[in-house]
This record gives structure tokens, sequence and C-alpha cells, in this order.
């Protein structure tokens, strides 16, 4: 059964949009959980809400902080997507 190409298309270039939109945030969260286990590593402090509440709240600042470019990378992907037809 051969496949559109058109479809293939589209489902790449909206997994690249869903990649580079959830990006950011992803890499904040990476970013914080290492510090904190670092931090958790030198102080022996073995608390789990201590790597939940700073990954949570610096996901949610970056989310915030890239807000607009977010909806800029949607709105033109949904745009995209309408002129193809």
């Amino acid at each position: 059964m051969p496949y559109d190409e058109a479809i293939l298309d589209l489902v790449r270039v909206a997994l690249l949009v869903t990649l580079k939109i959830s990006g950011p945030i992803l890499i904040a969260g990476l970013v914080i959980g290492l510090v904190i286990s670092v931090l958790q590593s030198v102080t022996s402090v073995q608390d789990q809400a201590l790597t939940f509440v700073p990954k949570i709240v610096v996901m949610i600042l970056v989310a915030i902080f890239t807000l607009p470019w977010l909806v800029a990378r949607i709105v033109a992907f949904t745009t995209e997507m309408f002129i193809l037809h």
C-alpha cells in the first residue's frame, strides 16, 4: 500500500513543531533536575519534594516566558495547514 507523500510530510512537520514547542520547557526541567540532584548528592538531603517543586516552578516560568514564541509557532503551523488544504 503506497503512502501519500503529502501526508507523511504533514506528520513530519507536525512532529518537528511539537519538538520545537516542548523543547525549551523540557530542557529547563532537565537542567534543574540535574542541578538539584547534584546538590542533593553533595548535601545528602534526599527529600522528594525538593526535586519536584523547583522543577515544576521553573518549567511553568519557562512556559510563561516563551508563551509568545510558542503561540507564534502554533499559529504559523495552523495557518500553513489551512493553506495546504
